[in-house]
């Protein structure tokens, strides 16, 4: 079949041609209309509980991650000349497109108490215009007298760190102008810092988003350009020809294209794992074309005939190749049996990607090299190269004659590696991906520092009536509210609460003429005059001051369910579950679970869960990916025992992998979970590659099988080198990544493929010679 389908292609060269370049001509169509995601990875499956109850949260109370902090720490803040600087900042902030709302020190009220109507209205603590500094002084008095503000928009160290809010338009959130929005507010910042000499901090999930988003574009086009360059330099090391560099150049660019218009009709956008599939399908395109240029020289330098070595080439490397590609397609479209979304969506293009790089291959060289000059001398020089050719000579002696210390030293090694496997921890963190020194990763550290962190944990209290936080009845309410909160924010990973019972406590100072030390919830003889003035104003929202704005999200319109919101440090996926664990059980304390419902949600609650699954499911793909190549290896080698030969020498690379990454202290993690299902799809191509040459060879020494595994290794020996080197030189260039998950994909898959090319051309033969069925008497 393989040998029609060889001069079928040849006869009809030029129109499989004319329709892979039109083909590939609308894939580019379609490829030019890929976007970038805006969005936070879709981590958790949609009808996942936990997800639904995130929805119904934003659903009732708006969203949780759009909140960007800006952080200073200075004793001169309320030096004239530097407040009029932030007070500047906070208008300029307030004037940015998209921007809904500020909250500083600047914009912060107090309320007063009418002498007339004894009602409570708001009024400015600092006015728009202060000339002097007694003025200052006299506005600043009042505000460190608010404890509603202590470690909301100061703390209380030394020197003190302030802290200004900005509310940006979700929906421009999860588009393109974000990058404008958040260059804006980066622009008026930095003025502010050059004016005062104040070193400023930004973070908040705004941030973090729009820069990994931006990072994952620029990225992509240095990694693909950069595999590109690097396949050049090797193919022309290998082959000493530019139309034989050029033509492979051509099947993964091709490859390249087709896989991002794959990517825009399956309806997916560019995100931090489908932005690594163009590279990937240059790394792993470029083998294909090694492989089938390889045969293609070595049948030529044989016989001199070029059609003849074409269909040769197509006859011995077609069902080669299609079986290295179908496994390699496995070790990433089983991603899309998880139920990560951004799994699937992974797991669905690279899979789909991967055997169309074959078809383009299968078409593309042999259509192409029937229309160039044979090979000449130097274009296959490569075949008798002396260093290579000495190391595979060196490789037959230790195959035939020191199985012992072969056995000897993987044992050690597996011991070792097991060992390491009992170090390995799973753990991730929000912005686990970022460099420690990256100014995001520091900037995040300050406020954990200064203000016990960034990332929004919500708790919504359902009372499960309508109006059942009305009235006076509601005070007991919030007197339980106020207590989880007082132990909430005696965690060290969690900032002071906000609540309506924080709203309920400025109110009564304010009503006791703004004695702080009546910053205590209301009582039932002043519950009532207090609770008037924290309703949502129902006129026009533009004439809302921070204060009411701030508390009218904190209730719904039924008056049923309030929230509770807390900032917390990004402590990652072990410590998370105890501290959320610990409030849950303070919690149904409080609170009567036949009378109220209470749910914890938030952006850090589906980080938490979106990991889980991530984890899982990486796990699980490598379980489906080795059952699913174990079965294509059945049925192309049809013999248990050549089965078993197969897949020792690629676990093996994965076990001393988790090995070292356990000594290292690498933790299992969404990225690093990736690197064994992707490894044991590729690596098995090299095993493939081996066994099929060795089934081959078999009938040509008479089933001599020492024979027959000394002619393998000298036979495809070279070729596994040459493509193995490609392999890991393209995975090692993922390390320039400026994400640490990336950075990990790209070494620690280096260093699987590389013990495996060395199990697959040394134990991999020692196997086949223990294992054979009557061994002659040669070798030991």
């Amino acid at each position: 079949m393989w040998q029609r389908s060889g001069i079928f292609v040849i006869k009809n060269r030029l129109f499989l041609l004319i329709g892979l370049f039109v083909a590939t001509g609308i894939m580019g169509f379609f490829a030019a209309k890929v976007k970038l995601s805006y969005e936070f990875a879709k981590a958790i499956p949609v009808d996942n509980v936990k997800y639904k109850t995130y929805l119904d949260f934003k659903k009732k109370f708006g969203d949780d991650g759009n909140l960007l902090v800006i952080g200073v720490q200075t004793d001169k803040l309320f030096d004239l000349p530097v407040f009029k600087a932030y007070a500047t900042l906070h208008k300029q902030l307030k004037n940015v497109a998209d921007v809904e709302d500020v909250l500083s020190v600047p914009s912060a009220v107090t309320l007063r108490k009418d002498s007339l109507t004894q009602k409570l209205f708001p009024e400015k603590i600092f006015a728009d215009s202060i000339n002097t500094q007694v003025e200052l002084d006299s506005a600043a008095k009042v505000f460190f007298n608010l404890p509603f503000y202590r470690n909301l928009l100061y703390n209380t160290d030394t020197p003190r760190a302030y802290l200004i809010g900005v509310r940006i338009n979700k929906d421009s959130l999860n588009s393109p102008v974000r990058t404008r929005i958040v260059a804006d507010i980066s622009t008026a910042v930095e003025s502010f810092s050059t004016q005062t000499k104040t070193e400023a901090h930004l973070s908040g999930l705004p941030l973090i988003r729009t820069v990994v988003a931006d990072r994952i574009q620029q990225e992509m086009k240095f990694f693909l350009l950069g595999s590109l360059i690097l396949s050049s330099l090797i193919l022309l090391l290998f082959f000493r020809s530019v139309s034989t560099t050029l033509l492979s150049l051509l099947v993964v660019v091709f490859g390249v294209i087709w896989s991002v218009g794959i990517m825009y009709l399956c309806g997916y956008k560019i995100s931090l794992l489908t932005a690594l599939i163009p590279s990937l399908v240059v790394v792993i395109g470029i083998p294909n074309c090694i492989y089938f240029i390889n045969k293609y020289h070595t049948s030529y330098l044989q016989n001199g005939d070029k059609k003849k070595s074409l269909v040769e080439m197509v006859s011995k490397m077609g069902v080669v190749t299609l079986f290295c590609n179908i496994t390699a397609a496995i070790g990433f479209a089983v991603f899309a049996l998880t139920k990560s979304a951004v799994l699937k969506e992974f797991g669905v293009v690279a899979g789909i990607s991967i055997m169309v790089i074959f078809f383009i291959s299968f078409i593309l060289l042999p259509a192409v090299l029937s229309y160039l000059r044979p090979p000449n001398a130097s274009q296959v020089k490569y075949l008798n190269n002396r260093w290579l050719i000495g190391f595979l000579l060196s490789i037959e002696k230790w195959v035939l004659h020191h199985k012992k210390i072969v056995y000897g030293v993987t044992a050690i090694v597996l011991i070792f590696s097991v060992l390491g496997i009992f170090k390995l921890k799973s753990v991730a963190f929000i912005v686990d991906d970022l460099p420690k020194t990256d100014k995001i990763y520091t900037d995040l550290k300050f406020f954990e520092k200064n203000f016990k962190g960034v990332m929004p944990l919500e708790i919504v209290v359902d009372t499960k009536k309508k109006y059942g936080l009305a009235g006076l009845r509601a005070l007991a309410v919030f007197e339980k509210i106020d207590s989880l909160s007082k132990y909430i924010a005696a965690q060290k990973e969690m900032n002071r609460p906000l609540s309506i019972a924080e709203g309920l406590k400025f109110a009564k100072q304010a009503f006791y003429e703004g004695d702080s030390a009546n910053y205590l919830l209301p009582n039932s003889f002043d519950g009532a005059f207090v609770g008037e003035y924290l309703r949502p104003d129902k006129g026009d929202s533009s004439k809302k001051n921070n204060f009411t704005k701030m508390l009218a999200g904190f209730m719904d319109s039924a008056r049923q369910t309030t929230r509770i919101s807390v900032s917390m440090a990004d402590v990652g996926t072990t410590q998370l579950p105890l501290l959320l664990k610990g409030i849950e059980d303070r919690a149904n304390q409080l609170f009567d679970t036949a009378q109220y419902k209470i749910q914890l949600t938030g952006t850090s609650i589906t980080f938490l869960e979106g990991s889980r699954f991530i984890i899982n499911g990486l796990k699980e793909s490598v379980f489906w990916a080795f059952l699913l190549i174990a079965f294509c290896m059945l049925y192309l080698f049809r013999s248990v025992r050549i089965l078993l030969c197969s897949l020792i020498p690629n676990l093996i690379p994965l076990v001393i992998t988790a090995g070292i990454m356990g000594w290292l202290g690498i933790p299992l993690k969404p990225s690093t979970v990736l690197v064994f299902s992707v490894a044991l799809g590729i690596a098995i191509d090299i095993t493939i590659r081996f066994l099929v040459n060795y089934k081959q060879e078999l009938p040509v020494y008479k089933n001599d099988v020492i024979e027959t595994v000394c002619a393998t290794i000298k036979n495809t020996g070279l070729s596994i080198v040459y493509t193995s080197l490609v392999l890991i030189a393209g995975f090692i260039i993922f390390c320039g990544s400026s994400f640490g998950g990336t950075k990990a994909l790209g070494w620690l898959t280096s260093l699987t493929l590389l013990v495996a090319t060395l199990t697959n051309l040394v134990l991999l033969p020692v196997l086949l010679l223990l294992t054979q069925k009557r061994a002659p008497k040669k070798g030991d």
